[in-house]
Order: C-alpha cells, then sequence, then structure tokens
C-alpha cells in the first residue's frame, strides 16, 4: 500500500474539506498521516459535522498505529501564538520525517501573505530549499503536459534579471539532471523553451532576452525552441512533453486550463514532494464545493 505524509497546512481554507471528503476513496488504496495540530483539524471536522474521527499517532514513523477507517493524525503542538511560526515548525517537521523516512510529503495550501508579512518567503518550493540546502524547481505536472516557470511567485518587473546566459545554463543543467532521475517517472521525452516577448521579440526589435536564450539553449540537445508563448499550446503533442518558461503565469495560465489533475511537483530533494495545484480557497471553505480532483492526484501518484 502507498504511503504518504500529509502536511495539513493552513486551516483557513478547504484542505480538511477535501481530506474529509476523499478519504473513503483512498482508505483501501492510500495509507497516510496528517502532520498538523490535533485540535485545529478536530474543530474543523466539527464544523464540517464530519463523521470521521481521529486517531493519534505516536510513532509517525513505521505506519503501524493506522487505522483505515479513521483520519491518523500525528500531532505537531503549537509553539506560538503566531500563526506563521506554528506553519513553519509544521513544515520543518514534516520535512523530518520525509527526509527520514523518504516517504511522499504532499503540502496542502499555505497562505504565503502570512509568512510574507514577517519574513522573506517566496513559497514552500523555494522555503524547502533552504531548509535542504538545495536547489529546487517547480514543476507542474498534468495528464496533457508539464511546466517549469523558471521564476516563480516574484514581481513580474524582476524576471528579465534573471535572463542571463549564466543562469539560464545552471538551471537547464538542473532541469536536465532532475528530469532524468527515476523518483518521479515523469519519462519527459520532449523540452520546449518558450519565448520572453511576444512573437520571439520581432527579429530582436522588442527586446534582446530572446537572443540570450536562444543562445543558451543551443548548448543543449535535448531543449528546442524557443517558441512563440501564445501559439505553443495550440497543438500539444505528446502527454510528456515539459514546457519551460521564464515566468510563472505564462505557462501556469495554459496548464491549468487544459490539464484537470494537475500536480505541484517540487525536483531537487531527497523525496518526494507533492502538492495540489489549487490555493487555499477560503472564500468557500466549510460550503463543501471544493474540488478535490488535484488531491486525490497527489495521493494516488
Amino acid at each position: 500500500m502507498i504511503k504518504k505524509y500529509l502536511f495539513v497546512g493552513d486551516l483557513n481554507s478547504i484542505n480538511i474539506e477535501i481530506i474529509n471528503k476523499s478519504h473513503n476513496r483512498l482508505k483501501n488504496k492510500v495509507k497516510y498521516i496528517l502532520l498538523g495540530n490535533r485540535l485545529e483539524i478536530l474543530n474543523y471536522l466539527k464544523r464540517i459535522s464530519s463523521r470521521l474521527k481521529i486517531n493519534e499517532i505516536y510513532d509517525p514513523i513505521s505506519f503501524k498505529e493506522n487505522k483505515k477507517n479513521y483520519l491518523n493524525v500525528f500531532n505537531i503542538e503549537n509553539v506560538s501564538s503566531k500563526k506563521y511560526i506554528n506553519l513553519l515548525n509544521q513544515i520543518k517537521i514534516s520535512n523530518k520525517l520525509a527526509n527520514k523516512t523518504k516517504v511522499d510529503l504532499v503540502t496542502l495550501p499555505i497562505n504565503k501573505s502570512l509568512f510574507k508579512k514577517k519574513i522573506e518567503f517566496i513559497g514552500m518550493t523555494e522555503y524547502l530549499a533552504k531548509i535542504n540546502n538545495s536547489s529546487t524547481l517547480m514543476l507542474m505536472h498534468g495528464e496533457k503536459f508539464s511546466v517549469i516557470p523558471l521564476t516563480t511567485h516574484i514581481n513580474l518587473k524582476y524576471v528579465k534579471d534573471f535572463i542571463n546566459k549564466q543562469n539560464l545554463n545552471l538551471r537547464l543543467n538542473e532541469i536536465i539532471n532532475q528530469t532524468k532521475r527515476k523518483i518521479y517517472n515523469l519519462n519527459i521525452s520532449k523540452i520546449k523553451f518558450l519565448c520572453y516577448n511576444p512573437h520571439c521579440s520581432e527579429n530582436n526589435t522588442i527586446g534582446l532576452e530572446d537572443k540570450i536564450i536562444t543562445d543558451s539553449i543551443s548548448n543543449f540537445k535535448k531543449i528546442s525552441g524557443p517558441y512563440s508563448a501564445d501559439s505553443a499550446f495550440k497543438n500539444i503533442e505528446k502527454n510528456n512533453t515539459l514546457y519551460i518558461s521564464m515566468y510563472h503565469d505564462q505557462v501556469l495560465i495554459p496548464f491549468k486550463i487544459l490539464n484537470e489533475k494537475g500536480i505541484n511537483l517540487t525536483l531537487g530533494l531527497d523525496y518526494r514532494r507533492l502538492s495540489p495545484t489549487h490555493g487555499t480557497a477560503s472564500d468557500i471553505k466549510f460550503k463543501n464545493i471544493a474540488s478535490e480532483s488535484s488531491y486525490l492526484a497527489c495521493m494516488k501518484y
């Protein structure tokens, strides 16, 4: 049976709702342990009138205490009155468990603004890189194609600063090496790089960024392009094609429109970290209308 650790994330969200409504579909296929504050999880379950009961786990390493008809929870006590500190502590413990056991870590959404007001925090992908002293990449994997944005959650005006040959060569080497690893069994057969400017800069009349990209990818036989982003997704050839872009929305918009079962994967760690492609969706919490498709894809992957 598949084993997963499940960091419950920010509970001002749909997170516990999708766990609750998905449990019966997973209990005979996946042995999983929720990582978070037991009392907060229990209060949420009461709020949505869940019939599921909690089984508290004391040994999260062995999975021997799991009971399939219960939500199995490893309690992480709050260490502060500040929510973001408690969440950071939960992330660190989750990461420690995954590193020790090499069991998959599925992380449910957090509200990044909670952290950004207090500390330098770009996102979970980058934070995991920091606490593991590694370099990570965010790869969105879908049933039709996958994408990697070379910059993630930053102001669009700063993206241009990342376009230089040294930086591109470093990141493209990482992509080639990480997608070869068997950790996710991605089986990427084609890698296509998208142009930064409209129409690939129209012979350098809009800017020189796409010339730098062209010169960089010429060193990599497995990477083709750059392709004009406005037509790159018109004819998707195979589901094992990977598209690379310089910024987040250029690939995430078509990805989320065209893929129904997207998964956020973190490349560069010593274990598999997966996350649904939706956010906290706090505006629809407690309404029992959230889609669990991406969550289920993470748990079954």
